[in-house]
């Protein structure tokens, strides 16, 4: 009985020497040649965390884009002889005081107030494009901040851009407004999103994730959001 328990630890102490000898050195070594080497294993990629990381970044990214272009939008208030009140937004092109905003905002023979990061401001009607829907002011202030246009060869379907516009409250308050969304159809006088909000945004810039200016938003009779494209701007303005 002894002699069969020494056989059998033996037995197995062979065995786990020979297991460890074939995991080392003969199956890796059989994992080389062309016919073994179909069965090798492959490392199963995990994305779980990767996931959440880029989520965290693009959040963090378009977070940090909106604080850059709040303060080139501007808030725009104007009393027709109507008395009827149009409220929307614009956006400032030059540090010295240019700004764009739609000419249905800033009718003829209207009252007007523009502020600019929050504070009334003096302005200048300096001119308007009724067929395209565009109004240039000039601004009583200087040194203001700036945003740069887009390229029009980067702007695709698909793709990715946010709204920034102010809603006038009680009392004189503004509610700054974000919405996201991707573009829709590209047409050479419009760009069409996936937008859908008030009409109180009118006038409301379009941005990318990186905060470049694509045009000038309008609220169709639906709700959505399409917008004059940057083309059209540049026209308008000169730039």
């Amino acid at each position: 009985m002894k002699k069969k328990i020494n056989n059998l630890i033996g037995f197995l102490i062979v065995s786990i020497i020979g297991g460890l000898i074939a995991q080392q050195l003969v199956w890796p070594w059989l994992l080389k040649t062309s016919f073994f080497a179909q069965y090798k294993k492959e490392e199963t990629p995990i994305h779980i965390t990767e996931e959440k990381k880029i989520y965290i970044e693009e959040n963090t990214a378009l977070e940090e884009v909106v604080e850059k272009v709040e303060k080139s939008v501007i808030g725009v208030k104007s009393i027709t002889k109507q008395s009827k009140v149009l409220e929307g937004s614009g956006l400032i092109i030059t540090s010295d005081g240019l700004a764009i905003t739609l000419a249905e905002l800033v009718p003829q023979g209207s009252d007007f107030s523009f502020y600019v990061d929050g504070e009334l401001t003096s302005y200048q009607i300096l001119k308007r494009d009724l067929d395209n829907n565009l109004a240039l002011i000039k601004l009583g202030k200087e040194n203001l901040n700036t945003l740069s246009f887009i390229e029009e060869n980067k702007i695709k379907l698909g793709k990715r851009v946010f709204l920034f516009g102010l809603i006038f409250q009680e009392k004189g308050k503004r509610t700054k407004v974000i919405n996201e969304g991707i573009i829709r159809s590209l047409e050479e006088d419009k760009i069409k999103t996936s937008l859908l909000e008030g009409r109180n945004l009118s006038g409301s810039p379009l941005f990318d994730v990186r905060g470049n200016v694509l045009g000038l938003n309008k609220i169709n009779e639906e709700g959505r959001v399409v917008t004059i494209p940057i083309n059209k701007i540049k026209d308008f303005t000169g730039f």
